[in-house]
């Protein structure tokens, strides 16, 4: 996409969000920051399958390589995304505005100050990894190395920064798997991201489209499986304030936007790719992948936005601002880190050569 029309797209959305900020902030903030979370699921996935690919290698992961680094090395960009999150704190956490009554540890964990120190330490964390994993790229024994360390390090730190942006919406609620649905959350955005990018790339006649499709299945499992778990630890507990989460989703209409979530997420793609047709299908692929991100948006506004209460009436046009501006804004980012990344990459082959 030209990068001037993605400029003017992202300024265009920061200007909606900008005039929802004015009408109603704390649905303007609570929508920005449910697409933010999504459009960061991006860069943040993909440093997780950029690290797999360099472990597990096959005809299909070199197609990965460059469309991975280029959205790992977004992370500066996406970490400019997120100020407008901190500025707006006390609209969206409730334990910033001093209206949560937190046990002691809670009470030291969930301030604002340690809240942005952490944040900040995320976004170094996986800037750091993700230079890393393009240095490490053609030296064979640099990039096993890289990607060991990367894949243990991501996944503490993705699992810790869930439940900071996403869980802590709701100070009262404590879910032990809560960060490994952040995980999920994160891979499926990294691997739709990567798939569309390959497929739209037209070269299909490189790779085994049954490869990606089985480690689509796979991830898919994976976060329907984290799903399931919490949900049935949950409910089979029967704990109020536990309880109390699920309940909150199923009012109101968010009920509708739950059983879509779970029904295009996973009922229509797993049995679509029990398919060998589906399997061996470009575009059926290419279609799933689309879906697959798509449902990221979805599934970051079921978490964030039930229990903020946020007002209905601005929530549509707020969520389509917010993904105007930092959905643009991140395309702009990677393809400007792709570019540099394929100049990067020949001029070291020119001096090997």
């Amino acid at each position: 996409m030209n990068m001037r029309a993605l400029l003017a797209a992202s300024a265009a959305g920061f200007a909606g969000c900008a005039i929802g900020l004015y009408v109603e902030p704390k649905t303007a903030l609570a929508s920005y920051l449910a697409v933010w979370v999504a459009v960061s699921a991006i860069p943040i996935g993909a440093i997780a399958v950029l690290a797999a690919t360099y472990l597990v290698r096959g005809g299909w992961t070199p197609d990965l390589y460059r469309l991975l680094s280029a959205a790992a090395l977004t992370m500066p960009v996406v970490a400019l995304l997120f100020l407008p999150v901190l500025a707006g704190l006390d609209q969206i956490y409730p334990w910033a505005a001093g209206g949560a009554a937190l046990p002691p540890f809670k009470a030291v964990y969930l301030t604002s100050w340690f809240f942005v120190l952490r944040s900040a330490v995320y976004f170094a964390v996986w800037t750091v990894l993700a230079v890393w994993l393009w240095r490490a790229y053609g030296d064979d024994s640099a990039m096993k190395r890289a990607a060991s360390v990367s894949l243990i390090v991501w996944t503490l730190v993705a699992s810790w920064a869930g439940i900071d942006w996403m869980e802590s919406v709701e100070p009262d609620f404590h879910s032990s798997i809560y960060g490994f649905l952040a995980i999920g959350f994160d891979l499926l955005a990294g691997l739709g991201f990567a798939m569309g990018g390959v497929f739209l790339a037209d070269r299909p006649r490189r790779m085994a489209n049954g490869a990606y499709a089985g480690v689509l299945l796979s991830t898919l499992l994976l976060w329907a499986y984290l799903h399931a778990m919490q949900y049935i630890i949950i409910w089979t507990g029967n704990i109020p304030d536990e309880t109390i989460w699920y309940i909150e989703r199923l009012d109101n209409g968010w009920g509708y936007c739950l059983w879509a979530l779970f029904i295009v997420q996973f009922i229509l793609p797993f049995f679509a790719l029990l398919s060998a047709d589906v399997r061996g299908s470009t575009s059926a692929l290419l279609w799933l992948a689309g879906v697959t991100l798509l449902m990221r948006c979805l599934e970051a506004v079921v978490l964030i936005l039930p229990p903020l209460h946020a007002a209905d009436l601005w929530l549509l046009l707020d969520l389509s601002a917010s993904l105007l501006a930092t959905g643009a804004a991140f395309l702009l980012a990677w393809q400007v880190t792709e570019r540099t990344w394929q100049a990067a990459l020949s001029r070291r082959a020119a001096a090997v050569g």
